[in-house]
């Protein structure tokens, strides 16, 4: 499960990378090669790239492993003394439903499925906000749903910023410099990351007050929204570099992750 585990924590944090790089070049208006700043856009970008093909089967198959190291996080407890808590198990069979359904949309999209590509989170946010919005009570299903992204992004952020991350890695393993350099990429791009997702959460909260599933944001399109804010391509820059920061962490997991 090793294996698996660190071979999926890299294949993350290429697809981070990517994002960043991308979400970068939308800042300052540059050419972007037609992709968005989501996964299918990095998916789009690496396919691209000499042996994409194969580095596209390489990158579903490392996330399929993630998702079987969750599985088994989720079965028989983690690393470390709360590994084996309610409450974690929880969060790691989450996380297993959450990376399967990466894995298979990386396959489909190496198997030839271009539906997975750029834009695909903008579209299939859409589509489920205006499903779920059709329900009896849809209003308030979204608008929970809104909640709970903001507050997970918050979460995210804070627990990044407090460093709660090195309870996870092999610290011991690195020298003073390694751990002060793991520690920025930490801060930085989980902190970022968790502004993404408070971000999309309150356009979900937007768009069920509203009743309008077009006010719901996928990745690429809560990425721009920071473009359209005063000093926007600056913020949009500085959010790209973060999650760039995310990518390089999940690297530095792949390296010492304890598991």
């Amino acid at each position: 499960m090793a294996v698996a585990a660190r071979s999926g924590f890299a294949a993350r944090g290429l697809i981070y990378v990517l994002v960043g790089v991308i979400a970068l070049q939308i800042a300052f208006g540059g050419a972007s090669g037609g992709h968005q700043a989501d996964r299918g856009g990095a998916l789009g970008e690496l396919a691209g790239r000499p042996f994409g093909s194969v580095m596209l089967w390489i990158v579903g198959i490392a996330l399929a492993g993630m998702a079987l190291w969750r599985l088994s996080e989720a079965v028989v407890g983690g690393a470390g003394p709360d590994g084996t808590k309610l409450s974690r198990r929880a969060a790691a069979l989450f996380r297993f439903v959450f990376y399967c359904f990466v894995s298979y949309s990386v396959l489909s999209y190496a198997a030839g499925d271009r539906g997975s590509g750029s834009g695909a989170s903008d579209r299939q946010t859409d589509d489920v906000t205006a499903r779920v919005l059709d329900w009896p009570g849809g209003q308030w299903l979204v608008g929970a749903a809104g909640v709970g992204v903001v507050i997970a992004g918050l979460w995210i952020s804070v627990r990044a910023v407090q460093k709660k991350f090195r309870e996870d890695l092999r610290s011991g393993a690195m020298s003073a410099r390694t751990r002060r350099v793991v520690d920025f990429v930490g801060v930085t791009g989980g902190t970022a990351r968790g502004v993404v997702f408070a971000t999309a959460g309150v356009f979900a909260l937007v768009a069920a007050v509203r009743h309008q599933p077009g006010q719901a944001k996928g990745m690429d399109d809560t990425l721009r929204s920071f473009r359209d804010l005063p000093a926007g391509p600056w913020l949009l820059a500085l959010v790209a570099l973060g999650l760039a920061a995310f990518g390089l962490f999940s690297w530095c997991a792949a390296r010492w992750r304890k598991v």
